[in-house]
């Protein structure tokens, strides 16, 4: 909005000239984000605490010690997540790019995902929400409409085809069978993510972490000088996306303060939902699906963890972690929560600096 309406002006007062770069308006979204996460996190979170009651329910048959050191925290904490982030991105970036409303469509949709499934759990005092097949359904056919946008919108070259890592030449035509897979990219990223949110910061922080990096990637698939150099495929329009990102890792950063061991809240399926769509669908739209499950390898080993262990539970009758998802597994070996976040962390940084690497080495 705010590029809308002073640009325009830029030709009376130069300084409005500012409002016309990404970088600008990327740094602007990130600070605006954070200080309305600042502004309305402490007053969320006390109308949170006294609607919720006993707070989020706790799985009885998750770590012992979560039953008594995160009982009664609130949850829903991604409805102040991604008040700041829609907020800031719809301030600013113009009205008229085409990628922007797609990305916000999946994120807020599978927020009011999330936000009835964290409704179901608190109303029946259960760690089991809405069925899970109704869930999928629900994050498909939204995924569905985006992906289905997404392609309309994307260069004739790139509708229906998965471009490989480091092979600036190859590739991967993949016709109508695209749209499935970028349904299973978004999806996919959704709910690896909400695998991921066990503790404190360790999902917030890692998705701060892939933002990031996408928002670089956004930027320079954008621009067609960088593409020309980095031999990377231009795709007109998403160095808007980099503003998303910068949103989200502002409206990210202001959670983290309230969601930092020990939690004062917790985001619940309304953050961890959308915040992976929103991954999943930049990634999309980046035409850097591939480079997502680098640079978000954490989330990917938390989902293979949870589906190694109920395969083998199911074959063989035995577990291979001492827990899963892999994070509750260290907690079960007796790493403090703290070491493993960071450790995660640290893994989510040296994954996103390898993922950023394939940009150029091509």
């Amino acid at each position: 909005m705010l590029p809308d309406l002073l640009v325009p002006l830029a030709g009376d007062f130069q300084i409005f000239n500012v409002f016309r770069y990404i970088t600008f308006r990327t740094g602007g979204a990130l600070m605006t984000a954070l200080i309305i996460a600042f502004l309305i996190g402490k007053p969320m979170i006390c109308w949170l605490k006294h609607r919720q009651g006993q707070g989020q329910p706790i799985r009885d048959d998750g770590p012992e010690s979560h039953l008594a050191s995160k009982q009664g925290t609130p949850t829903m904490g991604g409805v102040f997540i991604l008040l700041a982030f829609a907020i800031s991105a719809l301030l600013w970036i113009p009205w008229g790019s085409l990628y922007l409303w797609p990305i916000l469509f999946v994120t807020l949709g599978y927020g009011v995902v999330g936000f009835v499934d964290d409704l179901a759990k608190l109303r029946h005092r259960t760690a089991q929400g809405i069925p899970g097949r109704w869930k999928l359904m629900a994050q498909m056919a939204i995924a569905l409409l985006a992906v289905l946008y997404l392609i309309e919108i994307t260069p004739d070259a790139l509708r229906y085809v998965v471009t490989m890592p480091s092979f600036k030449d190859i590739l991967i035509p993949l016709g109508v069978f695209y749209v499935p897979f970028a349904l299973v990219v978004i999806v996919g990223a959704s709910n690896a993510v909400n695998l991921t949110d066990g503790l404190d910061g360790l999902a917030i922080g890692s998705v701060i972490i892939c933002a990031a990096s996408f928002a670089l990637i956004a930027y320079l698939v954008g621009n067609a000088v960088f593409t020309d150099y980095l031999q990377l495929h231009y795709v007109p329009g998403t160095g808007e996306l980099a503003v998303i990102c910068g949103a989200l890792i502002g409206a990210g950063l202001g959670f983290l303060w309230h969601n930092a061991p020990p939690a004062s809240v917790f985001m619940g399926d309304t953050g961890s939902l959308s915040l992976g769509g929103c991954l999943g669908s930049v990634a999309v739209a980046t035409r850097h699906e591939l480079v997502l499950a680098i640079i978000g390898g954490l989330f990917v080993l938390e989902t293979i963890s949870v589906i190694v262990q109920v395969l083998s539970f199911r074959l063989t009758g035995k577990r291979v972690f001492a827990m899963a998802p892999l994070h509750h597994h260290f907690e079960k070996k007796g790493w403090a929560e703290s070491t493993i976040v960071i450790r995660f962390w640290i893994i989510s940084i040296i994954l996103a600096l390898i993922g950023l690497a394939t940009l150029k080495l091509r």
